[in-house]
């Protein structure tokens, strides 16, 4: 924390400029003791912030008060590369980093197949933290597999599989309904980030997968955006994310994450 000799903004500036609340508002939350900084409650309205050293909470929760920062949900359809440009002339994501009109890089990957969310940022230490599996972050997958998914199926997904690479398992899986048609719809919850690891997974217990969209990125949900519609994080989704960063630098700080 800084104080009026060092580099820094007074809190109240900071936390308005970031949509976190009017400066007076800041005022009546410091005076109730809400909002901390590095871990201690500040009252002192002359309070001056670094926001690229502090760590602000309010009631708890860290906020993202680095407004250089962007972060962009898309509704990835099938068909789409997940670069910013490809050599074999498919489709890519330069187009939605031309209508941001900002130089985004998505986090993780979707298969050229597969749709659904898919988070662009410019923010590295963010970006590392959400795609590492090493920091646990889960996604959820909807599929279509062929075949009516058994009980025991559904068990050996979630107790591990045996692929060329290694031993996975899911984290959860659910059954969405009875089969119908020849296939089965489920929702794989992973953090696993090894290469087409769903499709790989369920080709393994021989129910191969017809459709796949991701639906969950660590708290973040594709809700109703569809397919090639993206829109920037609100307000609660940085503060989210930077709560998410905050526990997983502190755990890789003690030693807890390789």
């Amino acid at each position: 924390m800084s104080d009026s000799k060092e580099p820094g903004e007074r809190l109240q500036k900071v936390l308005s400029r970031a949509g976190v609340a009017s400066r007076r508002h800041v005022e009546s939350l410091m005076n109730a003791g809400r909002i901390r900084v590095n871990g201690q409650v500040v009252s002192e309205l002359g309070t001056r912030v670094d926001i690229s050293t502090d760590l602000v909470e309010l009631d708890g929760t860290a906020l993202q008060l680095d407004i250089d920062r962007r972060y962009v949900l898309l509704h990835k359809p099938t068909g789409l590369v997940t670069s910013l440009s490809d050599e074999r002339g498919r489709p890519d994501l330069q187009y939605v980093v031309d209508e941001i009109g900002e130089r985004l890089f998505p986090v993780g990957r979707l298969d050229f197949d597969s749709s659904g969310l898919l988070i662009l940022t410019n923010d590295g230490e963010a970006a590392n933290i959400l795609a590492h599996p090493s920091f646990g972050v889960e996604k959820t997958y909807r599929v279509t597999v062929s075949g009516a998914v058994s009980n025991k199926t559904l068990g050996t997904l979630t107790t591990g599989v045996d692929l060329d690479d290694g031993r996975v398992h899911a984290d959860e899986v659910k059954r969405l309904s009875e089969p119908r048609g020849g296939t089965s719809i489920l929702d794989i919850t992973l953090h696993s980030g090894k290469n087409r690891i769903v499709r790989r997974m369920c080709e393994a217990v021989g129910h191969p997968v017809q459709t796949l969209q991701r639906r969950r990125f660590g708290p973040f949900h594709l809700g109703g955006l569809k397919p090639g519609q993206w829109r920037d994080f609100t307000d609660k989704e940085r503060h989210q994310l930077a709560t998410l960063v905050q526990l997983a630098s502190s755990s890789a700080n003690s030693g807890d994450t390789p």
